[in-house]
């Protein structure tokens, strides 16, 4: 099974081309859509490049050498080439076990809804000015694409979340890298106990291996292998047995690209502490986080609970407890948009709060549609976040395509918390 999933690696390769130093600037062929290039152009501003658009808005000039290309080349998101030279996340992306070009390395662990596009994320932490050594908060780390992202850039993560689920879908994507000889160590003795009839009330024998794994980072390496198999199982029908042999093979080769990766770019990873935590109260000092990328949850109009309730039972979590404290899953009608407004409040207060004077805090959101009425969360969003201390810097449309998509349009709004008083 091993030697078969290396086969599909290649899958997805972005176009390689003749090098060439009259390359100044060329984007990757898969950015299409206007978001996308206005990031382009304010990573490039934020890195202190001065450039023009030309060549139908896929190539850029530059109108004066940049001081350092060798920071360019290891930072930007957007562009592939720089001076005839490919980009490092150039090499990044092409480490893909799947058939999405944005699941790379080990993003595409575990199937969870309304994940971030990672390079749009890799783009706003160069944007927010964030460096190695600085620290980036996500108080709703969901399926931690923010922590894989900054650990790759060598900037340090805070990544906090309410559900188990998420925390420990986001230690498994950036902590395995640091355990693969255990992993491939216990990799015989998990695969024995894996049976046909694994969910007979008597058969618990999976179990049993995985909770005796003295190292907590390969215990839950295996565990989020059981849930992505319990999640094909329910979702897709799929049969455990074989989606879970699959799965892990896959999921061993992904981290064994994330290692060689960090191994041919010789990249300094950023640390990651990734914890249950409320994002209404946070566990962080005031004034202490360099920058902040999160979405908060659109619950509203997607229950994360029922969504991975599969997930969340096997993980032996009681969903009437968990419903009581997730955002926006809780009361009905009128009673849930004011109980998730009254959160956002709490969360955007916290975010203000440990956020350093003269940072910023990128928030991805968007409208919703309950009960056949549009939710004007962003606009409640800017005038709350503006009303604490806040400056809207920038807001930018950012289209979802997609017949099933619960949002149709998000913006990226950047906010820039006030200097100190002199």
């Amino acid at each position: 099974m091993l030697e078969k999933a290396e086969k599909i690696s290649g899958f997805w390769a972005f176009k390689e081309e003749p090098l060439s130093k009259d390359k100044q600037l060329v984007l990757f062929d898969n950015v299409q859509f206007i978001y996308e290039l206005a990031l382009a152009q304010l990573e490039l501003k934020a890195l202190g490049v001065e450039f023009e658009v030309t060549n139908g808005l896929r190539e850029f000039r530059l109108l004066k050498e940049p001081e350092d290309v060798e920071t360019l080349k290891r930072k930007l998101a957007y562009f592939k080439l720089i001076k005839g030279e490919y980009t490092d996340y150039f090499y990044i992306v092409r480490k893909n076990r799947t058939r999405s070009v944005n699941q790379y390395l080990t993003h595409w662990i575990y199937p969870y809804k309304g994940k971030f596009h990672p390079q749009m994320i890799r783009a706003l932490l160069n944007i927010i000015g964030l460096k190695k050594g600085d620290t980036v908060l996500d108080p709703f780390i969901g399926s931690g694409t923010t922590a894989v992202e900054a650990q790759l850039l060598g900037i340090n993560c805070v990544g906090i979340d309410i559900s188990p689920l998420c925390v420990l879908q986001s230690k498994v994507k950036t902590e395995s890298i640091e355990v693969l000889p255990e992993i491939l160590e216990w990799k015989d003795e998990i695969l024995s106990k894996v049976r046909v009839n694994l969910f007979n009330l008597d058969d618990k024998a999976l179990d049993k291996v995985i909770d005796a794994i003295p190292n907590e980072r390969v215990r839950n390496f295996y565990l989020m292998a059981k849930l992505v198999a319990v999640s094909d199982n329910a979702r897709r029908k799929k049969d455990f047995t074989k989606a879970f042999r699959k799965n892990l093979d896959l999921m061993i080769l992904s981290v064994k690209d994330y290692v060689d990766v960090v191994q041919e770019l010789n990249l300094q990873l950023g640390k990651v502490d990734i914890r249950v935590g409320d994002s209404r109260n946070l566990p962080l000092d005031d004034n202490s986080i360099d920058g902040i990328v999160t979405s908060p949850p659109y619950s509203i109009a997607l229950d994360y609970v029922s969504n991975d309730a599969h997930a969340l039972k096997t993980l032996g979590y009681d969903l009437r407890e968990l419903r009581e404290e997730f955002i926006g899953v809780r009361g009905k009608g009128q009673k849930r948009i004011d109980l998730y407004n009254e959160d956002m409040k709490k969360s955007l207060e916290e975010m203000y709060r440990v956020l350093k004077p003269g940072k910023y805090a990128v928030i991805v959101i968007g409208n919703a549609t309950y009960q056949g009425k549009e939710i004007k969360t962003v606009e409640f969003i800017i005038d709350y976040a503006e009303k604490i201390g806040f400056r809207l810097v920038k807001n930018i449309d950012k289209i979802i395509f997609g017949l099933y998509n619960v949002m149709q349009k998000e913006n990226i709004l950047i906010f820039k918390k006030g200097e100190k008083n002199v």
